[in-house]
């Protein structure tokens, strides 16, 4: 399944073995100057390599410099004309853009779409370029060209392809009209089929959304008895505390997230005692709920969340 708009590319290049891995470990490890310097150096000895262009183009989108990173994938463009991969990336650095830049938004509407429309028509099974158009055509003002219409055709090309992409498309499409009820037939069809953490976080996230605390906290603790993830048990006790219900079941899972919290897990240690200092507090707690807190603050001490609730503790 597809996690549109995050700016993550891992492109194939033709180079030999040694360059590859020296290219590919620059930008896992986040290294994109070096990559770029790398990649224009490459390119003053094979200028009309374009595999590496578009390289190039990803290095400066990770980096941020749009102007650069859409010339050089006009570039491959140029050259290249039947490839989908090179426009859905092209549409994705015109996105990415537009996302930051308000005022090139609606400059390069009509070129983010072509981008995504191309790389569908030259791509039967293209999902991601499909995904984009879901997303550009719910997004986009229908005075440019946005159509909730167009966006349930690309959904359903979608469910042809995969029939758990096809329901979360449809139900980000009802979502972002506020039909919540079509919406959470979609989500629940998607859990049905997929049964991912990606299915069951949609449909958590709409009735967390939609202040249905009582059924995102079932959601959540079927997608746990299945998957058994440990940020489930983190999000469990954050609606437990958003919504000052459910108190003990929440201090229970976070309670369970600390002991078995690893480096890399979603949720920060900070924010876990931050929703038990919460639930600790609404349990007139006093004492544990300040340790809590004291924790949070220790980790981050500037963050407004973590010193708000330290001022309603002191004040109890």
């Amino acid at each position: 399944m597809s996690k549109i708009w995050i700016f993550i590319f891992f492109p194939i290049i033709s180079f030999s073995q040694v360059n590859k891995a020296e290219v590919d470990a620059l930008f896992q490890q986040k290294q994109y100057k070096k990559a770029e310097i790398f990649l224009l150096n490459y390119l003053k000895n094979d200028p009309n390599n374009i595999q590496a262009q578009a390289l190039l183009g990803d290095a400066y989108g990770y980096q941020k410099q749009w102007d650069e990173a859409i010339d050089s994938y006009e570039n491959v463009l140029e050259k290249e004309t039947k490839n989908a991969q090179y426009f859905y990336n092209y549409g994705m650095v015109l996105g990415m853009m537009a996302i930051e830049n308000k005022l090139k938004a609606m400059m390069y509407v009509s070129d983010i779409k072509m981008a995504f429309i191309r790389a569908s028509e030259l791509d039967k099974t293209h999902i991601d370029a499909r995904w984009a158009l879901v997303h550009l055509y719910m997004k986009m003002p229908g005075i440019v060209g946005g159509s909730m219409t167009k966006a349930l055709q690309y959904a359903a090309e979608l469910k042809a392809l995969s029939k758990v992409d096809g329901y979360l498309a449809k139900g980000f499409i009802y979502e972002y009209d506020d039909d919540f009820a079509q919406a959470e037939v979609n989500y629940k069809k998607a859990v049905q089929v997929g049964g991912s953490l990606t299915c069951y976080f949609s449909l958590f996230n709409l009735y967390e959304a939609h202040n249905k605390p009582n059924k995102a906290i079932e959601t959540l603790e079927e997608a746990q008895e299945k998957l058994n993830q440990n940020i489930l048990k983190y999000q469990i006790g954050k609606v437990a505390a958003k919504f000052q219900i459910q108190l003990e079941k929440g201090k229970r899972n976070l309670t369970s997230y600390l002991e078995n919290f690893k480096i890399g897990d979603e949720a920060p240690e900070s924010w876990a005692h931050y929703r038990l200092a919460q639930i600790y507090r609404y349990q007139n707690n006093k004492n544990v709920a300040l340790n809590h807190i004291n924790l949070s603050l220790k980790a981050l001490p500037n963050q407004s969340e973590f010193k708000d609730e330290k001022i309603e503790i002191l004040g109890m």
